[in-house]
């Protein structure tokens, strides 16, 4: 098979991965004049325009609905919100649809003795909660509590305030499973978490299996297409040719974990033939001569040998990465293939920004940039006071020294619970029992807690393991404290309420959060609406609710992103970090080297590997039917394997194989295709739902992560969950 693709033969071969592609634009849905359409039906009914901002996923898009008569008809995106546009993606249409689900939460739940849940009221359900939280507390400590919360604005906000409040510190996101490792290796490195790829105006980006086409945000989408329009060397390096090669130039296969190898291959190349930024290094870096004395090794040859690249790709891609320096990068890859997917996936984050830094090209227009943001001010008002800062740090802090202390190792304090050190956990809008590493286990753990509760919208595999089920209101039906997002221009957003509440015993996440406080005796921290609080973290910044409410979206533009090289950085010298105190003492060498994946595939294995769907977020939208039925239609749940590969297996396109790993057998129907590389099983990572109650997804494909083992990365903390080896046959042989 040949070892890149060019943007020719891949819209020729890849139909599926264009219409996706074309759906994430806006290709999906397309309103035109609203107005105009829906002239005779305004007439007659009660129509209304509200700000809101999508929950599809974590990046909360703007958008303007329209709603008549109490139902959303359309959903604009806003072009001033600097992840959407004016464009949202499929999944954030579909997701509306949320609100009016069959199979919404309507009422608390209680587990009986028979396992069975059964309706309680919100006064026994807060009463009962708050009775066991304040014994774990009394008796074991507030250590002893644990929240998984997936951000969200008020979730974000009353989910820590509630945990400080009672005296602890562990709140947990879904980074663990999501860009934990991405994060934290650039951390080590550049002492911030995130940057952004200029692309739009780069002469040259490298991407390592982040597709923007497959992601979250229709806005990387927009600039991915700007950047091919006019020109810039767009290169997609990932073991599947995913739906953003629609855009670029060339898809080269890597087999998965590699990652690391190819960057210090480049790396080599750059250093032994002196063509770096000797400039900036000199000036503006720190322990740049460890890395330089490590690299002889790396040799593109070495790397060819590990990532199935040819080391003549490699040396070339190497080369026009300086010749387009500065306005060149490797982009950050967020989840993609070293988020939180491999045992070096926090050393290939670290290793990628210091490939950069070799390029001179941070800060510069078309390298990798900063863009600025802005945050509500300090509020002078007693009610808003945060409570005292908890006296012990996050569990899992001392285990895995180089996790962003901000998301927390989420899986380590679930097997916390085995150990007794962990007696109670709540999780808000958090189905981390089914999108995480081995459900199975996750599941025995939530199990055995003292206490364990789940807020939601729908019923999850997590709902489905826990004590206490509280139902929550849909996105639509709520408002939120303000969001602030940063870009070329800041902005600061509202979700605001588009619905009046569909379900009377429904409630937000913000009275959820403060009856919860007040019935647990720490009511004082939560002695305001969260109106009040939106009003006074806007009025920080010279704006107000009502004005927000009004015009959706308020831009700083006095704050406008400027080109400007980038010479201090948030680490302790204030200088890029080749070198690592933090990553020595964990165990790592100081500068980054070659750190092997934990499993690698034996005769007639394969790699797992997971990723997103232009149509579906992880597992939250696999329950919206419209999503779903374009899965169907097209067999999106159908896991990839390469053609050679299966013709030496006897396997036919459609046919149902039997796939197992050492935890987990299943059977689905398989696609057969030259868009992945030998040595790699491709499953989308959100089907395979085995909740009954979600009658839409209900046994619909299989779940990438019911086959991979439960484990965690050392230093970083993600869930590794790439690392599992799987074989493939015909089902029935």
């Amino acid at each position: 098979m040949s070892q890149s693709m060019t943007r020719r033969s891949f819209v020729k071969r890849g139909t599926g991965a264009a219409v996706a592609a074309a759906a994430l634009g806006g290709g999906f849905v397309s309103f035109g004049d609203w107005s105009t359409a829906h002239a005779d039906e305004a007439a007659s009914a009660e129509v209304k325009q509200v700000h809101s901002l999508c929950n599809s996923c974590s990046s909360k898009c703007g958008f303007t609905a329209h709603v008549v008569t109490g139902r959303v008809r359309t959903m604009i995106g806003d072009a001033e919100h600097p992840y959407c546009d004016g464009t949202l993606c499929a999944r954030g249409y579909g997701y509306a649809d949320i609100a009016y689900s069959e199979d919404r939460l309507t009422n608390p739940l209680k587990r009986t003795d028979s396992g069975a849940f059964e309706a309680i009221s919100w006064d026994d359900a807060i009463k009962e909660i708050a009775e066991k939280i304040k014994r774990i507390v009394e008796d074991d400590g507030p250590q002893a509590l644990a929240m998984i919360q997936d951000p969200r604005p008020s979730g974000s906000y009353y989910t820590k305030r509630f945990m400080n409040a009672l005296g602890s510190a562990n709140v947990y996101t879904h980074g663990v499973a999501c860009n934990m490792s991405k994060v934290s290796g650039t951390m080590q490195a550049l002492g911030v978490g995130d940057f952004t790829s200029d692309v739009a105006n780069a002469n040259m980006v490298v991407f390592l299996g982040r597709s923007y086409a497959d992601g979250i945000r229709p806005s990387s989408l927009h600039m991915l297409k700007e950047a091919h329009d006019r020109g810039v060397h767009l290169v997609m390096v990932d073991p599947r040719q995913n739906a953003s090669c629609l855009y670029v130039d060339e898809w080269i296969p890597i087999r998965p974990g590699t990652d690391l190898a190819f960057i210090l291959a480049m790396a080599n190349v750059l250093v032994s033939e002196d063509t770096y930024d000797h400039d900036y290094i000199a000036n503006y870096t720190e322990g740049f001569e460890d890395w330089a004395a490590r690299l002889p090794e790396y040799t593109p040859e070495w790397a060819a040998k590990i990532t199935g690249i040819p080391a003549e790709t490699i040396t070339r891609l190497a080369h026009e990465l300086w010749e387009a320096a500065p306005a060149a990068s490797i982009e950050q890859g967020w989840r993609a293939s070293f988020g939180c997917s491999h045992k070096n996936s926090g050393e290939t984050a670290r290793a990628l920004c210091l490939f950069n830094t070799l390029l001179g090209c941070w800060g510069a227009e078309g390298g990798a940039v900063f863009y600025p943001s802005v945050s509500a001010g300090k509020l002078e008002d007693p009610r808003f006071a945060a409570p005292p800062a908890p006296a012990e740090k996050i569990v899992g802090a001392k285990e895995f020294p180089l996790a962003a202390a901000s998301m927390g190792v989420s899986t380590y304090a679930l097997q916390q619970i085995e150990e007794g050190a962990v007696k109670g956990v709540i999780f808000y809008q958090s189905n981390c029992v089914g999108g995480y590493s081995n459900p199975k286990q996750l599941d025995e753990w939530v199990r055995k807690a003292e206490l364990s509760v789940a807020i939601d919208v729908q019923m999850t595999e997590t709902c489905a393991a826990c004590q206490y089920v509280l139902p929550d209101t849909s996105y639509l039906e709520r408002l939120e404290i303000p969001e602030f997002v940063g870009g070329k221009v800041p902005v600061v957003a509202l979700r605001d309420r588009v619905l009046d509440k569909i379900h009377p015993e429904t409630k937000p996440v913000d009275e959820i959060f403060s009856e919860l406080g007040r019935a647990c005796g720490v009511g004082q921290y939560f002695d305001f609406t969260v109106d009040e609080l939106a009003d006074a973290q806007l009025a920080t910044v010279g704006l107000s609710l009502a004005q927000l409410q009004k015009e959706g979206i308020a831009t700083f533009p006095e704050k406008a992103y400027k080109p400007a090289p980038k010479t201090t950085w948030g680490t302790p010298s204030k200088k890029v970090q080749f070198t690592s105190e933090a990553c020595a003492k964990a165990g790592f060498t100081p500068s980054p080297t070659w750190v092997e994946p934990l499993v690698m595939p034996e005769e007639g294995q394969f790699r797992l590997i997971g990723g997103k769907q232009t149509i579906h977020t992880h597992t939250q939208t696999a329950n919206i039917a419209s999503l779903m039925a374009i899965s169907e239609m097209y067999g999106l749940e159908r896991p990839w394997i390469n053609a050679d590969v299966a013709r030496e297996l006897g396997i036919e396109d459609g046919d149902e194989v039997e796939i197992s790993s050492d935890v987990f057998t299943g059977k689905t129907r398989i696609k057969v295709t030259e868009r992945i590389e030998p040595t790699s099983i491709y499953l989308p990572s959100h089907y395979g739902r085995m909740i009954p109650e979600q009658h839409v997804s209900y046994g619909i494909g299989l779940s990438q992560m019911d086959f991979v083992p439960f484990h965690i990365e050392p230093g970083y903390g993600g869930t590794m969950a790439q690392e599992t080896v799987v074989t493939v046959k015909k089902a029935g042989e």
